[in-house]
């Protein structure tokens, strides 16, 4: 069975290091860029499983970065930052990064994350299809389609709508929606919900037009439900 490959971008050596050895004894594959224009070269060559990309970097920063590699590829990314204001954490998500973690960090941290996410985007086939209205899920082929078009949603969006369809009308509070699309608990991360049901929200309006599918319930969170127009 071939290891899952990681890309850590990371202009701090030691760090680097130290997340490259962690990695490896989780039975991961790992290599470094220690320059933004370097990562997007090394992603495009060598095509790895995730990325862990550092914002702040020589060459290109993370954002660029970033936007770069989801100009040909959807593999997972990370982000990785010293800045702890709110809008730079949510920026890094809009542009199609995955997560994020904030230095500092436990080693231990980033290898949990990572697994998280890659079980996310390798899910174990259920075999159940999920509908409501034209919105439908298949689990298996972790497909999501609105009237028969099918949608290009990221792994986090896709979690996301499944969990809502689910359970239609229900009211999932964000700090559940987190745990259940992230696959973990951690507080003040909450916020990177609203990002995702944003995003989700514009992709289905482009089949749905006029029709709101996910509707926020002010204090309590959101619920996914469908009323046929007359």
């Amino acid at each position: 069975m071939m290891h899952k490959h990681i890309l850590i971008v990371e202009d701090e050596q030691k760090i680097a290091a130290l997340l490259k050895e962690y990695l490896e004894k989780a039975g991961y594959r790992a290599t470094i860029a220690g320059r933004g224009d370097q990562a997007v070269a090394q992603a495009r060559k060598s095509s790895p499983d995730l990325m862990l990309l550092d914002i702040m970097l020589p060459g290109m920063d993370g954002m660029a970065v970033c936007r770069e590699v989801r100009k040909f590829s959807d593999i997972p990314i990370i982000m990785i930052t010293a800045k702890v204001e709110e809008i730079d954490k949510l920026l890094g998500l809009e542009i199609g990064a995955d997560d994020y973690i904030c230095k500092p960090f436990s080693p231990r941290e980033v290898v949990a994350r990572v697994k998280a996410v890659l079980r996310r985007i390798n899910p174990e086939p259920a075999g159940k299809t999920l509908a409501i209205g034209p919105i439908t899920i298949d689990e298996a082929s972790h497909q999501a389609r609105v009237s028969g078009a099918a949608l290009d949603l990221t792994p986090n969006e896709f979690k996301l709508l499944q969990v809502l369809i689910s359970q239609p009308g229900r009211v999932f509070p964000r700090d559940e929606l987190l745990s259940r699309v992230q696959g973990y608990d951690c507080e003040g991360y909450d916020r990177t919900i609203d990002s995702h049901i944003k995003n989700l929200r514009k992709k289905i309006a482009a089949h749905l037009p006029g029709q709101e599918i996910i509707t926020t319930v002010y204090g309590l969170g959101y619920k996914l439900s469908y009323t046929p127009q007359k």
